[in-house]
């Protein structure tokens, strides 16, 4: 007898889940995110500390997102048939172990590699939209999308401040040691909360008939209507922000001569703009307005904000452009998943989504690299490359979201 694989639960299946099993997961996704965010703003002094050169310090930040683009559909192809928690499991111990590993890397080389295998581990996050997507009606997915990255959020905004209450950076390698032990920690904690709390989101089929290689499944979600335009949605307004973020810094120091202190200020408050509104108002709007519309919408503000940006005067004037940016990109983002969500095979959603991520995550490799390069030549250049390239976007959320309401094609 053929072994069996998960079924996606019924929309019966859906309405009597366990109350609190979406934001059981989604608490689990704090602490997982306060541990990332523990060593993200230590990894430039982390690489300098094995007195690493500045393209192998950009090769550290780089090789977590490589690491991703290829582990988002592999995990989430293996949670489509073993089932979401095994794979939730397994993918945050490998991660916490990398975080341990990290803190007795003997040299540059070996942390590259260890953030590579740590990026392929953390590369779950199709598993977790796929378990979200599982015990939650389709009309209520986006708010509980925006409630993961909410989460996604606070952990970012926290994690930095302990990373730096405990770094030693005088002491060399050695002196990051305890935030990494902290961020491992935490990601072990996790692994508990997952074994005690979190329940399977799939019951068992014996059926294999819905199964695809990872090439079909590409070619296929590529010419899908819906998820193909969503698919290029995610990945040039992924290129776009991740290029504007890695030049932020040297943009607002080079037009305004903010130090540190201010650029920290400026991104605190899009913390907690993001924060609010993937709180407060992603769900609400989404659920009244429908999925479509509001991702155009988002995507239409953050066009809007980042042609401002070239005229800002400094101080206030940019702050509350990155904050209306950040209310944008937050009411917009829970709606993709939302939307390939309700479109996609019920027996592949986490497959379709890690192909949708792994586009994320292409475009944190590249945006970044390109605004780099433009930067150099014009200081505005990465907001004016980032307006353009969001603005077809806007087309493509209208196009997507029309295609989802008329059904499947005949």
């Amino acid at each position: 007898m053929a072994p069996s694989e998960p079924q996606p639960p019924s929309p019966e299946a859906q309405s009597t889940a366990p109350p609190f099993a979406a934001a059981s997961l989604i608490a689990v996704v704090f602490i997982n995110m306060l541990g990332f965010g523990i060593i993200v703003p230590l990894l430039p002094f982390y690489a300098h500390s094995f007195d690493a050169p500045a393209w192998q310090m950009a090769l550290i930040f780089s090789a977590y997102s490589v690491g991703a683009f290829f582990g988002e559909p592999f995990w989430g192809r293996l949670s489509d048939r073993y089932g979401r928690k095994p794979i939730l499991i397994s993918t945050i111990l490998a991660n916490g172990l990398c975080y341990l590993c990290l803190a007795f890397a003997p040299n540059i080389a070996a942390a590259f590699v260890i953030r590579l295998l740590g990026g392929l581990a953390a590369g779950n996050g199709a598993v977790i939209q796929g378990y979200i997507a599982d015990v939650t009606p389709v009309a209520k997915r986006a708010r509980q999308l925006g409630y993961q990255g909410a989460a996604w959020n606070v952990g970012l905004i926290v994690g930095p401040s302990i990373g730096g209450l405990f770094a030693h950076t005088g002491i060399g390698p050695a002196g990051f040691r305890i935030p990494l032990f902290i961020a491992s920690g935490l990601a072990f904690l996790c692994v508990a909360a997952v074994i005690l709390v979190i329940r399977e989101s799939r019951i068992r089929e014996t059926s294999f008939s819905h199964r695809a290689s990872r090439w079909a499944a590409l070619d296929e979600a590529l010419r899908h209507p819906v998820i193909g335009r969503l698919i290029l949605l995610t990945f040039l307004v992924g290129f776009a922000f991740t290029g504007i973020e890695s030049v932020f810094g040297l943009w607002a120091q080079a037009r305004f001569d903010w130090t540190p202190r201010d650029i920290g200020f400026a991104f605190a408050c899009v913390g907690v703009c993001a924060f609010l509104s993937q709180t407060l108002l992603t769900g609400r709007l989404s659920e009244r307005y429908g999925a479509g519309p509001m991702l155009a919408v988002g995507m239409a503000l953050a066009t809007v904000t980042m042609l401002l940006q070239t005229v800002s005067t400094g101080g206030i004037m940019t702050t509350v452009l990155m904050c209306l940016n950040a209310i944008g990109t937050s009411v917009a983002f829970p709606n993709v998943g939302a939307l390939i969500s309700g479109t996609a095979d019920p027996h592949r959603q986490g497959q379709i989504m890690g192909l949708n991520n792994a586009a994320g995550a292409l475009a944190r490799v590249l945006g970044p690299l390109s605004a780099g390069l433009i930067f150099a030549r014009v200081i505005d250049g990465p907001f004016i490359l980032g307006a353009a390239v969001v603005a077809p976007a806007i087309l493509l959320a209208l196009s997507a979201s029309r295609r989802a309401k008329a059904g499947p094609p005949a």
